[in-house]
């Protein structure tokens, strides 16, 4: 948690910290709030114990980058990166909201978790596939399977679309689905003309508080390595595994006999090498870089 002067700290996630304005003198613009995005980074539902440096960085920019690409799909929570000189570079200015209690998933190649709920059912949070679909195949069109979020250290809970009606309601449920597969089209078209598959990513919306603010707004972070599943196009293969821009290879890390962690157990995650840091923080600043054209200010 950082002192920073005219805000107040609120609330702390896995990766973010929030803080709100003390007074008026600091933000101006209605109810707002100050997003943090800290060098944390989390793995399986657990908070690694090391951080990767510029982590909070990269992925702020990324998302500022990905919000300008989508802004016409639909509208975003920033307000202003004019932020504290100590977490300039890293945090950003945003509209409060009440966040939809789903992370929206978009999928367009058969990889991950979905995989094996796909190899065991035949289907993705009861979405039905054709039958022989092999793990990194592209999936006929992209689909849409959202979880239900969970606390802090809990697992987030896969469910149908229906179970998602139940939650939200119909109208606000396919505005939901119809935003996230247009996001995610709209992205995969733009980062294939920079040589990256978007395999899967999740989008998380919300309302401005204000009963005079209709509509959904796009919240939380976009398209990041945290986020997203990115593989260089050249090296993808039907078939077979894809390596990954993003944090995929922690995660392979973490399930290996190296790491001597049960992920499945009680025990707490290890520390990371630093050979593993730097090779996570690296595959982050290639996805930038590629995406982008540019490299992140650090």
């Amino acid at each position: 948690m950082l002192d920073l002067d005219g805000w107040a700290h609120m609330y702390s996630g896995k990766v973010r910290d929030l803080y709100v304005p003390q007074d008026s003198s600091v933000s101006p613009i209605g109810d707002v709030v100050l997003v943090v995005a800290s060098d944390r980074i989390s793995a399986y539902d657990h908070v690694m114990p090391t951080e990767i440096p510029d982590k909070g960085k990269i992925l702020t920019q990324m998302s500022q980058w990905w919000f300008n690409q989508l802004r016409n799909v639909v509208p975003n929570h920033v307000v202003s990166y004019d932020v504290p000189a100590e977490v300039e570079g890293r945090a950003m200015i945003c509209h409060q909201l009440h966040m939809y209690p789903v992370e929206c998933v978009a999928r367009g190649y058969l990889t991950g978790s979905a995989l094996a709920e796909y190899r065991r059912d035949g289907a993705i949070c009861g979405v039905a596939l054709p039958p022989g679909l092999r793990e990194g195949d592209k999936m006929p069109e992209p689909i849409f399977t959202p979880a239900a979020k969970a606390a802090v250290g809990e697992h987030d809970e896969n469910i149908t679309f229906d179970q998602m009606v139940k939650k939200l309601g119909y109208e606000i449920s396919e505005q939901l689905r119809d935003l996230t597969i247009a996001l995610y089209t709209t992205a995969a078209e733009i980062a294939a003309t920079r040589g990256i598959i978007i395999a899967d990513t999740k989008f998380e919306f919300g309302r401005r508080a204000e009963p005079t603010q209709a509509g959904i707004i796009l919240g939380d972070e976009v398209l990041t390595p945290d986020s997203s599943r990115f593989w260089p196009a050249e090296e993808w293969e039907a078939g077979q595994a894809t390596p990954s821009f993003d944090k995929q290879y922690l995660r392979d890390w973490l399930s290996s006999p190296a790491s001597g962690w049960d992920k499945a157990g009680t025990a707490s995650p290890p520390v990371l090498p630093d050979d593993v840091v730097a090779a996570t923080r690296q595959r982050y600043l290639d996805a930038f870089e590629r995406l982008t054209g540019h490299q992140p200010v650090l």
